[in-house]
C-alpha cells in the first residue's frame, strides 16, 4: 500500500521545470567512469525529452548529485532531493549505494527508477516505490555461470573483496554450478598478495579465475599477476560485473585486459531509436557508450512518459509501474513483480557475455547470450 511519509509536490501549470533527481558516481571511490556514461545517458535523454515539448510543455531538468560510491552519502542526496521537491529519482550505478538510497526512497515516498544496480534485495522489503531497468544479479550470474560450463570451465576460482555484492554474486555461482558438477574455490584477497592468488588457483586446480574486485585497484594488480605467471598461461580470466567495459581497463592494461568476458546488457543489434542514440552517445562522450549509457537513456525515457501520462504527484508515479509500456533503446520496457526481486523489475533487458578482442581491443566479442 502506498503510504508516502514526504508530500507529493502539487501540479503546477506555470511552466516551471519538472526536475528529477540524479544519484551517480562521478569520483572516487566509484566507478567513475560508469557515473560519466550514465549521466551522457540520462542528459541525452533529457534533451530528447525537452525537444519535443517536455513534460506537459514544462522542461524536464535533473538535479545531479555525486554519491562517490557512498552509501551514507547517497541516503543524504535522496533526503536533499526530496525537500527539493523532485518527482522522481534516478540513477546509480553501484548496488550498495543502489540499496540504500532504495530504502530512503521508499520511507520517504519518492518514485525511484534504478538505472544500473542489479542486486536482487534492492529492498529489505516489498515496495511500490521502486522500480528497476538492470537484470536482477540472480538472472544475469547464472546467464554467466552456463557461458562458465558451456566453455568447459567447472572448477571456477574467485578472488572476492568483501561486500554483500560480491558475496552475493559469488554464491549465486556456487549455487547455480554445484548442481551442474562445477565447484567454486573463494579467496579472500584481503589477505592474499595477487602472487599468493596465483598459487592459491594452481594449487586448487582451476581453470577460470574470477576477479570479484574493484577498478582500478585491486582488478588490474591481479590481471597483470596472472598473466605473467607461466603456470597460468591457459587460465581464463573473468570479470562478471563488468569492469572490462570501461575504457579505463584497455587504458590500464592494454593486451592483458583483452578475452576477459563479461556481463553486458545489450541486444545483438539495435533498433532505430538504440541506433541513434549510439551514435549521439559516441559524439558526446568521445568513445564508444557503454551499456551503461543506454540504461541512463532508457530511465529517462520511462520516467517522461510517465510522468506525461499521470502527472508529476509521486504517488501516482509510484502507482504506474504496472502498466509502463516504453519504447527504449534496447527493447520494449514493461514492469512486473518477479519472483525473488522486492520491487517492480523488467524482466528482462538483453543479456551477453562478451570480452574485447585480443585483435582490436575496442571491439567486443559476443561469446555467449542470455
Amino acid at each position: 500500500m502506498l503510504a508516502p511519509t514526504a508530500p507529493s509536490e502539487p501540479e503546477r501549470t506555470d511552466g516551471s521545470a519538472v526536475r528529477i533527481g540524479a544519484l551517480v558516481p562521478l569520483t572516487r571511490p566509484g566507478w567513475a567512469d560508469a557515473g560519466r556514461h550514465l549521466l551522457a545517458g540520462l542528459e541525452l535523454a533529457v534533451r530528447d525529452v525537452n525537444g519535443v515539448g517536455g513534460i506537459g510543455g514544462r522542461p524536464l531538468e535533473l538535479v545531479v548529485r555525486d554519491t562517490a560510491a557512498d552509501p551514507r552519502r547517497a541516503a543524504e542526496a535522496v533526503d536533499e532531493l526530496a525537500r527539493l521537491g523532485v518527482a522522481a529519482l534516478a540513477g546509480e550505478y553501484h548496488s550498495v549505494v543502489a540499496r540504500a538510497a532504495a530504502a530512503r526512497a521508499d520511507a520517504l515516498g519518492l518514485p525511484f527508477l534504478c538505472s544500473s544496480a542489479v542486486l536482487d534485495a534492492l529492498t529489505e522489503q516489498p515496495t511500490e516505490w521502486v522500480a528497476r531497468l538492470a537484470p536482477a544479479q540472480s538472472h544475469g550470474w547464472r546467464i554467466y555461470a552456463d557461458f562458465l560450463l558451456g566453455a568447459g570451465h567447472s572448477r571456477i576460482a574467485v578472488a572476492a573483496e568483501p561486500s554483500v555484492y560480491w558475496a552475493s554474486g559469488a554464491g549465486l555461482l556456487r549455487d547455480h554450478l554445484a548442481p551442474r558438477g562445477g565447484t567454486v574455490v573463494e579467496l579472500d584477497v584481503r589477505t592474499l598478495t595477487p602472487e599468493a592468488v596465483c598459487d592459491e588457483v594452481v594449487d586448487a586446480g582451476a581453470t577460470a579465475l574470477l576477479l570479484l574486485v574493484g577498478l582500478p585497484e585491486p582488478a588490474v594488480s591481479f590481471v597483470k599477476a596472472v598473466r605473467r605467471d607461466r603456470r597460468l598461461a591457459g587460465i581464463l580470466i573473468g570479470a562478471p560485473a563488468g569492469q572490462p567495459e570501461f575504457t579505463e581497463w584497455v587504458q590500464l592494461l592494454g593486451d592483458d585486459g583483452a578475452a576477459v568476458p563479461f556481463l553486458r546488457y545489450l541486444p545483438d543489434r539495435l533498433g532505430p531509436l538504440g541506433a541513434r542514440v549510439e551514435r549521439t552517445l559516441h559524439e558526446r562522450l568521445a568513445e564508444a557508450p557503454s551499456f551503461v549509457a543506454f540504461e541512463g537513456y532508457d530511465t529517462v525515457a520511462v520516467l517522461a512518459d510517465v510522468l506525461r501520462s499521470h502527472g508529476v504527484d509521486r504517488k501516482r508515479t509510484a502507482a504506474s509501474w504496472p502498466r509502463v509500456a516504453v519504447e527504449g533503446t534496447r527493447g520494449e520496457i514493461r514492469f512486473s513483480r518477479t519472483p525473488g526481486i522486492s520491487v517492480w523489475q523488467w524482466a528482462w533487458p538483453p543479456v551477453q557475455v562478451v570480452d574485447r578482442d585480443p585483435a582490436d581491443h575496442d571491439r567486443f566479442r559476443v561469446l555467449h547470450a542470455g
